[in-house]
């Protein structure tokens, strides 16, 4: 009765972290509307949704910065759900879009798009988009294809991933080296992280992808919880775990990749939220998707708004602050790894 009473306070204290949580990322999400070149209250952001406000103000609130906030918290919150899969199905904290390639392949398929085929000078945005898409998507099956062939352990997957980031970078280079100033200024633009670029179309597609990985996630928690404990002690309790490691992988990489296509590379993001979560919860796949989520969304709407707020006018591009805060952690892991 004393365990259960301690067990049934644990997760009390949880769910009340949660919901603080939660409320941190509406409070942050209020600051990043409010907040910019041209300042507006709270007053205003009600005035626009009761449709009493002036023309300029509610521009900037329904066009620029709500959008931009939404797409923040919607990335985010996909990043950290892709991250939670891969490491989760492949049993190696070091599991992320970033570390498997994804985003190097979207980086490359970018720089063929813009150099090669011209891209920038049809509907750049779309066509960009498709070939960053498929760069990311062909960087997963090629990966999948090596472990159904080779029967890769979880190590090599994470060193297949970085010899094919490496490949990738090397043809970005090679591509990008022949390029004129005009696509080489694109190319590399576009590779900067920009959660402002998508439109309300694209954000909607991606809310439905994101929220069809958290459904995924959430049906299949106690699978994960069984896959943690071992592969043998997963298939003695009637887990298909083949199954749900090609399933889950698609879906990751699916998403990791959508995001990618429409925001460019943002980096670390999906290796970062779960490990953050784990300190907070533990490994139990109940809590652990939940907190990942919320904190990746936290993390990029953060990340946007401190990018807008040291310029003053423009915006630093969000990858580069989410791997000056993912690259510590990494190299943390990394020795830890080593010391085992």
């Amino acid at each position: 009765m004393k365990l259960t009473k301690l067990y049934k306070d644990k997760i009390k204290k949880r769910i009340l972290l949660f919901w603080s949580l939660f409320a941190a990322l509406l409070l942050l999400c209020m600051f990043s509307v409010t907040s910019g070149v041209y300042d507006i209250s709270v007053s205003d952001i009600i005035k626009v949704l009761c449709g009493k406000s002036e023309n300029n103000i509610r521009i900037i609130i329904l066009n620029i910065r709500m959008p931009r906030v939404l797409a923040a918290v919607i990335s985010g919150w996909g990043l950290a759900a892709a991250g939670v899969i891969i490491q989760a199905l492949l049993k190696n904290p070091l599991g992320s879009p970033s570390t498997l390639g994804i985003s190097q392949g979207a980086a490359f398929g970018v720089s063929l798009a813009i150099v090669i085929f011209g891209t920038q000078n049809l509907d750049g945005a779309y066509y960009t988009g498709i070939f960053a898409f498929i760069g990311a998507l062909g960087t997963i099956f090629i990966i999948l294809a090596l472990v159904k062939i080779k029967k890769l352990s979880y190590e090599a997957i994470i060193l297949a991933g970085v010899a094919l980031s490496s490949l990738f970078n090397s043809g970005t280079i090679l591509i990008r080296y022949f390029a004129d100033e005009t696509e080489l200024a694109a190319s590399v633009f576009w590779i900067f992280g920009d959660v402002a670029r998508s439109n309300i179309k694209e954000t909607g597609i991606l809310t439905i992808i994101t929220l069809t990985a958290t459904l995924w996630l959430f049906f299949n928690k106690w699978n994960l919880n069984a896959i943690s404990a071992g592969e043998e002690t997963a298939k003695g309790l009637g887990v298909s775990v083949e199954k749900i490691r090609f399933t889950g992988m698609i879906i990751a990489a699916f998403l990791a990749a959508l995001i990618t296509a429409f925001h460019g590379v943002i980096s670390f993001l999906g290796l970062l939220s779960p490990h953050i979560a784990k300190m907070l919860t533990g490994e139990d796949y109940r809590l652990l998707i939940p907190f990942s989520c919320i904190i990746g969304a936290l993390l990029l709407v953060g990340a946007d708004t401190s990018g807008r707020l040291i310029i003053g006018s423009g915006a630093l591009p969000v990858g580069v602050l989410t791997s000056f805060m993912g690259a510590p952690l990494f190299l943390y892991l990394l020795i830890k790894g080593y010391k085992k």
